[in-house]
């Protein structure tokens, strides 16, 4: 579906509301949790590393934004019981979770699949698809306790049409398509958790110079600059929208 580029969020958009957001420390992460914390949001950063998670804690700080918390967590070490531990944890601490940005990503290689590393293939698929979803499923009930949760799921131009080379990052976010339609169809009439996929579009990240190491980075748009449908997708202003593809910028010419 289209991006919401345009979109103009109040400045309270997310008032009250607890947002975690995986992947907090770099790059798109980063951005939607300062984001989210400066619309008036509880961040939870989880990531892989402290360092970079305290970074963005005190950068929140410094804004005056909400007090954010951290989890540390490494998806491709986590076990089922991690991510149970940590709804506990969060239920303890805050007893509902209003949204969940799925945005934790492994890029692997860009190799022909002939050539592929089958131990960096499940290492991949760890943390691109199969730790988002037993996340998602330990959070729940926690999302079952807001009056309007949403959950967004980062996927790829190349997790709709696949493309070669690009090997179990493709499949994974062909995955994380194919999920998100069988989860959304199930909360359908019975939930008022939402879920959506969203692709982030040619961004200015890390990732993106690893995968197109010749590409110049400043024809591409920045993380803050694609936040406002992160910020659409997490607010009330999506209620009701769910099972949806979204793109949070319009394709490249």
């Amino acid at each position: 579906m289209s991006c919401k580029i345009d979109y103009q969020p109040a400045s309270n958009l997310l008032e009250n509301r607890v947002v975690l957001v995986t992947g907090a420390g770099d790059g798109i992460g980063r951005a939607a949790a300062l984001t989210y914390a400066r619309h008036g949001a509880t961040v939870i950063l989880l990531g892989r590393t402290i360092a970079k998670l305290e970074r963005v804690y005190d950068e929140i700080e410094a804004e005056g934004g909400p007090q954010p918390a951290i989890f540390p967590l490494n998806f491709e070490g986590a076990t089922l019981k991690d991510f149970h531990d940590m709804a506990e944890t969060l239920d303890k601490e805050f007893g509902r979770l209003d949204g969940l940005l799925h945005n934790a990503g492994l890029l692997g290689r860009i190799t022909p699949f002939e050539q592929y590393n089958p131990a960096l293939w499940e290492q991949v698929m760890q943390v691109n698809i199969n730790g988002p979803i037993w996340m998602t499923q330990a959070l729940l009930p926690l999302l079952q306790q807001s009056a309007d949760a949403s959950v967004v799921f980062t996927s790829s131009s190349v997790g709709r049409k696949g493309r070669a080379y690009w090997g179990a990052y493709s499949v994974s976010k062909f995955a994380t398509e194919g999920f998100v339609e069988v989860l959304a169809d199930e909360l359908e009439n019975q939930s008022t958790v939402r879920v959506n996929t969203l692709n982030p579009g040619a961004t200015r990240t890390q990732m993106r110079r690893t995968a197109y190491p010749g590409e110049d980075p400043l024809t591409l748009r920045t993380p803050e600059e694609i936040m406002p449908t992160y910020l659409w997708l997490m607010g009330p202003d999506s209620t009701g929208v769910s099972g949806q593809k979204f793109d949070a910028q319009p394709p490249r010419g």
